[in-house]
């Protein structure tokens, strides 16, 4: 059981979580069951997976990319059954992995330089569900990261992230954790957030999803501009105008100003009156 030899490698992200409490609070936020089975992205040395497998969880997969701590990880917890570790880069594996049962929680510190591609792949996107249902996601991330994610209408955090994942998932905060929890300390602070991807039933459909998609891309590349100015073109102005009313939004106000549910208004009221005008964009 060792690592020795073994530095933190840039690269990789690697940021070793130390603090006992943020790793105690961690497991309890994701509530593991007997029933669970558990995916762990970016095992390090153990620290977490160690308590991850001291919990009543079924089975525990990790997936490491440095091949210089996969042998340590192995030596340290591969004589419980329970533990599976697969060596490689998680966004090129499929999900969920041949002849293992589908996950269906992910606990993980996740190397902060794939955060964006690696929520797509355990999350999804609007359109594209993710290949894993899973319940419930903790992980240890940015705090600039956790706060867009969270962010309501009118913050400057919020963006178009900030409605993609709303839309997908209940999103809430554990705890900060300031850099000192770490080695070696990251320059920016992190927190621990918790994500409950909604029911399939509760998503919206495909079309109005790819709508609401095309509807963030173009209105947040101008984030800074009124919804008349970036939506022009689109319709027939007093057309417009007419979508927006019913959509509860105001053509004065700016893509930040506008939450989820409005989004979804917006998207169909366009959708639908650009079907029915062959004129309009």
């Amino acid at each position: 059981m060792t690592f020795s030899g073994h530095r933190a490698r840039k690269r990789f992200g690697q940021h070793w979580l130390t603090d006992p409490r943020i790793l105690d609070r961690i497991v309890v936020a994701a509530d593991l069951r007997g029933d669970d089975h558990v995916l762990e992205v970016g095992p390090g040395r153990g620290a977490l997976t160690e308590r991850l497998l001291a919990s009543p969880a079924a089975s525990l997969l990790a997936v490491e990319l440095d091949r210089d701590l996969v042998a340590g990880l192995r030596q340290r917890f591969g004589v419980d059954g329970r533990f599976t570790l697969i060596e490689g880069d998680v966004l090129e594996l499929a999900l969920p992995f041949p002849d293992r049962p589908a996950p269906t929680k992910v606990v993980a510190n996740i190397p902060y330089n794939i955060t964006g591609p690696l929520l797509e792949l355990l999350v999804g996107r609007l359109g594209r569900p993710a290949p894993c249902r899973f319940e419930k996601l903790v992980l240890l991330v940015q705090q600039e990261v956790g706060q867009r994610i969270r962010a309501r209408p009118g913050s400057s955090a919020f963006s178009a992230l900030s409605v993609r994942l709303q839309l997908l998932a209940r999103c809430s905060s554990v705890c900060p954790v300031p850099p000192r929890c770490f080695s070696p300390p990251p320059k920016v602070t992190s927190e621990v957030i918790v994500i409950e991807p909604v029911p399939p039933e509760s998503l919206p459909p495909l079309a109005q999803a790819l709508a609401v998609e095309r509807l963030l891309t173009r209105c947040f590349a101008g984030r800074r501009k009124m919804l008349r100015t970036t939506l022009a073109g689109l319709l027939p102005a007093p057309d417009l105008l007419e979508v927006a009313a019913a959509a509860g939004v105001d053509l004065q106000q700016r893509p930040q100003e506008l939450g989820p549910d409005r989004w979804l208004a917006l998207a169909t009221g366009l959708n639908r009156a650009s079907s029915a005008d062959p004129g309009g964009a």
